[in-house]
């Protein structure tokens, strides 16, 4: 079996960020010695073999890899479903050389509690260590809740770490073109695999029939939100021990007290069985920004007209200026009531559609 992996050298002679990640990762999960040769892409060669292996197997960007085995080829575009399944052929899980491998106790066993939440909830651990923390307790079984902009940092994070994690999104089928352009731009930026989770149709139908596309408008938004949105979380979330997301305490009223981590019981599951993971709890606007422009994160392009934080597109418009960020989201209700229901107790709103 021969491995080649194909990396982009830039017109300044050096590898493209995302070449380097992916190398990183590898080394850091030790598989990094199953790649025979490195093919080189070159900006300014068009001729150059990591080119034309490119226009041989039909791939636009870099990194990816070439496994060949016995007359079979494999192309991946994605360094981490190469890195799951490289492991997977050679034996092995793949395992952060920083940590030795532990035993993980049965998923279903309700006897298991799986993680300790430390005492001080991690309240003072910087953000890049509570997303290494959450992954070497959960590894894949922890889902990265991708919608915006503190989601991708998370994902940026995440990836850093080298370590096994899982991301995953709700598509409402409300959404701005430009979100959906957005999502498949992180998809392609990090060579990332992204669960896009769509809701069930029969309930999104009966409402619509019943009550119209803009009934929010007059009786509030939490109906279209539990049918189309926290349902779709719910269901997803049963494939995972853990969960992460960007949310903020300085976003909204209803965050003041969110916790850094903590048992979420909201999504009908008992303490001990689904963790949730805020690495940003403590985060400014300003510092996600930061981190954002730093290190070279991708960007849905409405903020670039004045929306900041941003939802389905009905129920989203641009902040004026002097607003807070979350303004614009749902604008017509109370600001106490601008929350989706993705992260607060469920109640069932179905019964009457």
């Amino acid at each position: 079996m021969t491995i080649t992996m194909v990396k982009k050298r830039l017109a300044n002679g050096g590898a493209c960020r995302k070449c380097d990640q992916a190398e990183d990762m590898l080394k850091t999960r030790q598989l990094w010695d199953k790649i025979g040769r490195v093919a080189w892409a070159d900006e300014t060669n068009p001729d150059s073999e990591g080119n034309r292996l490119a226009r041989e197997h039909g791939v636009e960007l870099a990194p990816f890899f070439i496994i060949e085995d016995n007359g079979d080829t494999k192309v991946y575009t994605s360094t981490v479903k190469f890195a799951k399944d490289l492991a997977a052929l050679n034996g092995s899980a793949p395992v952060s050389a920083e940590a030795p491998a532990r035993a993980t106790p049965a998923f279903n066993d309700p006897s298991v509690v799986r993680y300790q939440i430390p005492a001080d909830g991690l309240e003072r651990v910087p953000p890049r260590d509570v997303v290494k923390q959450a992954l070497l307790a959960f590894g894949e079984k922890c889902g990265i809740a991708f919608s915006g902009a503190e989601d991708v940092v998370l994902i940026d994070m995440a990836l850093k770490t080298g370590l096994p994690f899982s991301v995953f999104s709700i598509d409402t089928g409300r959404l701005h073109p430009e979100t959906y352009r957005f999502l498949d731009k992180v998809r392609e930026h990090y060579g990332i695999d992204i669960h896009v989770v769509t809701p069930e149709p029969l309930p999104v139908e009966a409402l619509v029939r019943k009550k119209g596309l803009y009934s929010f408008y007059q009786d509030g938004h939490q109906e279209c939100c539990e049918v189309r949105k926290v349902s779709s979380l719910r269901r997803v979330l049963r494939g995972y021990e853990a969960w992460m997301t960007g949310q903020r305490r300085d976003q909204s009223p209803t965050r003041t007290d969110l916790a850094v981590v903590a048992w979420d019981t909201t999504q009908q599951r008992s303490p001990g069985e689904l963790a949730k993971f805020n690495p940003l709890a403590t985060w400014s606007l300003s510092e996600t920004w930061d981190y954002i422009r730093a290190n070279g994160v991708p960007t849905n392009e409405l903020h670039e007209r004045g929306f900041i934080s941003i939802g389905c597109e009905p129920c989203t418009r641009a902040t004026r200026p002097g607003e807070h960020e979350r303004a614009g989201r749902w604008w017509w209700e109370d600001a106490t009531k601008r929350e989706c229901g993705l992260h607060v107790p469920h109640v069932d709103r179905g019964a009457g559609i």
